[in-house]
């Protein structure tokens, strides 16, 4: 059974930063492309941020080139470096294949910026 656990959120005032850690349990992430993902209160999930399995890196155009995402494919992990935080990126935010897959969604965590 394949497991996606979110974590390392919490709450900074705008400015601050954070990491956040996506750890895959039940499958390797190798060959995989992945991605964070964000739902704001009152919105749809939207996409953060994806890396291929080559590690090529793209971004939603309101990153604005403040968050970074990375993988450890012998960990299994994905990490998305943000900073510069704005009180508009509070939100739950969980990582996932891309595209998605509808049965590998986690609890998130959740970022909560203070402005």
């Amino acid at each position: 059974q394949v497991q996606l656990v979110e974590s390392g959120g919490g709450l900074v005032p705008a400015g601050g930063s954070l990491r956040l850690s996506c750890k895959v349990q039940g499958a390797s992430i190798s060959g995989i492309h992945m991605a964070w993902y964000r739902q704001r209160p009152g919105a749809e999930r939207e996409w953060v941020a994806r890396i291929s399995s080559g590690r090529n890196t793209y971004y939603a155009d309101f990153v604005e080139g403040r968050f970074t995402i990375s993988r450890d494919n012998a960990k299994d992990t994905v990490d998305l470096q943000m900073t510069s935080l704005k009180d508009n990126d509070s939100a739950v935010y969980y990582c996932n294949k891309m595209p998605p897959g509808t049965s590998y969604w986690g609890q998130g965590t959740q970022v909560s910026v203070s402005s």
